[in-house]
């Protein structure tokens, strides 16, 4: 008996090692790996070190400002605004500040807080989270209840969005989130994102161009529905732009503007979603074949050069009622003269332009057009308020600006540039509880923000992150009157190029307004 127990045991212990020797073994044959042919052992130790790799970095060995999309920094700064509604940090700044770079230019006699145009006078129910205890492994934290301020605009100082249609859109603030698709982002994100903004109030949700799901309506915070080249939920069974279907959308309460999608910082080409993603529910609102992997037209194919453009956005300012604006990215100033000189000739304007830098994310792009296609957001934004100015029609439509934009200071910057608002979408993902896994593309987002897999999302609870999304928004717009305050100005409207310097490298100083001057109103502009 003892011999037969040995035997088994011994037989167990060195037959499973060996098998799994054997069976590495055979897969060294295999031809696509060479490393492991050579070395069919050790060989996978590399393959491991390589996985593991941008884990460890990110955790362990990129330094605070280092890491790219988003430093360390900036992803805390995010967080910590969403959940505990602070951003104190102590001993200092962490910014290297012998690079070149913007600053904003503080006035000697700064504003008291009396003194700002902000609208208080309401306090509201918030949520946020207390820290208890903090130790070498773990932090004890609870949820508490508290009144908190809103930080909204006065009614003087409300952006109108649309003043000439029958429905304009009016903003009490200059935050929100930018366009995130259905089925990019699932069910979870939208209803706690949407429960955010509007119980922060004055703010807003773009649907991205993946059509308009119920959650996007559920919410009740008013809802930007973004027409890409695709045409997903607003199309017929052909394909083609229903005008029908766009009535039934407009005549939606919560849909306060359209935006035409004519290019995406991340990607100058259609949107891309996998097939893993395309669920049944994604398929009914986009009109397309269940788990097929979807790549939009790089433009829509009816519109084939500004003229038709403009006669297309009167046509749907005409029918819906509501503010059409349209989204673009930049290569170059002189390319917008075609545009704004058609705008000009035909008396036709979109009701707000939204400027994506380069430097916008996507769930999935390509390497080559993230890295170089497009201007990054500043020089565009430059670009686009000035030839506004230089062809008489910036007060004709507000502009949006977007990318990268996740903290206060870097939203005063666009601002001051000459944007009326700004639109984010990876700062309200990190809101939602996104940890940078970079797997948004595959539907495995282990924080349940880009997935539509019902068992990811169980990750995202939106009774409990749609408070830290209004933290979020609140703590933005708390920090924007901060900083117009330390600049001797009442509102974050007023900023403008005098208070943004530039310090090059060799640590000269000049004003935004002296770099890049605003140009003379062009001529008057009569209706056509």
């Amino acid at each position: 008996m003892l011999w037969t127990i040995l035997t088994v045991l011994l037989v167990v212990f060195m037959g499973g090692p060996l098998c799994f020797f054997l069976w590495l073994r055979n897969l060294a044959k295999k031809p696509q790996h060479s490393i492991i042919r050579a070395y069919p052992y050790f060989g996978w130790i590399r393959y491991v070190l390589e996985m593991l790799g941008p884990k460890l970095r990110q955790y362990w060995f990129d330094d605070d400002n280092g890491a790219r999309p988003f430093s360390r920094a900036d992803y805390l700064g995010v967080v910590f605004s969403a959940k505990y509604r602070t951003d104190l940090i102590s001993f200092g700044s962490k910014r290297d500040f012998e690079k070149p770079g913007y600053y904003i230019a503080n006035g000697l006699f700064p504003l008291l807080k009396e003194e700002l145009r902000v609208d208080n006078q309401e306090k509201v129910e918030g949520m946020k989270y207390k820290i208890d205890h903090e130790g070498l492994f773990f932090r004890k934290e609870h949820l508490e209840e508290d009144q908190i301020l809103r930080w909204l605009f006065h009614e003087e100082e409300a952006i109108v969005v649309g003043v000439e249609r029958r429905e304009p859109w009016k903003l009490y603030g200059p935050f929100g989130a930018s366009a995130t698709s259905y089925g990019s982002v699932g069910e979870n994100y939208i209803l706690s994102t949407g429960y955010g903004c509007q119980m922060a109030g004055g703010s807003w949700l773009n649907t991205g161009e993946g059509g308009i799901a119920p959650e996007h309506l559920e919410g009740g915070a008013d809802v930007v529905a973004q027409i890409g080249p695709g045409l997903f939920g607003f199309r017929d069974h052909e394909g083609n732009f229903s005008m029908e279907e766009f009535g039934k959308i407009s005549s939606e309460t919560s849909i306060k503007a359209f935006e035409l999608k004519f290019g995406q910082g991340a990607k100058i080409q259609g949107g891309h979603l996998e097939g893993a993603k395309v669920t049944a529910k994604v398929a009914s609102i986009r009109k397309v074949k269940e788990g097929e992997t979807i790549i939009s037209p790089n433009r829509f194919s009816f519109l084939r050069n500004p003229e038709e453009a403009l006669r297309f956005i009167k046509r749907l300012q005409e029918e819906g009622g509501k503010p059409v604006g349209i989204k673009i990215v930049v290569g170059y100033r002189l390319h917008l003269d075609e545009f704004f000189e058609a705008m000009n000739r035909l008396g036709i304007y979109p009701d707000f332009i939204t400027v994506d830098g380069s430097e916008g994310g996507s769930g999935a792009t390509y390497k080559a057009m993230a890295d170089t296609m497009g201007l990054p957001l500043y020089p565009a934004l430059l670009a686009v308020v000035d030839k506004a100015h230089e062809y008489g029609i910036r007060n004709r439509f507000k502009i949006f600006a977007s990318g990268k934009l996740i903290a206060a200071d870097k939203i005063a910057i666009a601002l001051a540039i000459g944007a009326d608002a700004v639109n984010s979408a990876r700062g309200f993902m990190m809101a939602n509880g996104c940890i940078m896994a970079l797997q948004c593309h595959t539907g495995k987002c282990p924080a349940g923000v880009t997935t539509t897999d019902p068992k990811q999302q169980e990750a995202l609870v939106p009774e409990e992150k749609k408070w830290r999304v209004m933290n979020y928004i609140i703590s933005i717009r708390q920090g924007l009157f901060a900083l117009a305050a330390a600049c001797g100005l009442d509102s974050p409207r007023k900023f403008t190029r005098e208070h943004i310097v530039f310090m090059g490298a060799d640590d000269q100083v000049r004003r935004l307004s002296e770099l890049f001057p605003l140009p003379e109103e062009g001529p008057a502009v009569v209706d056509k």
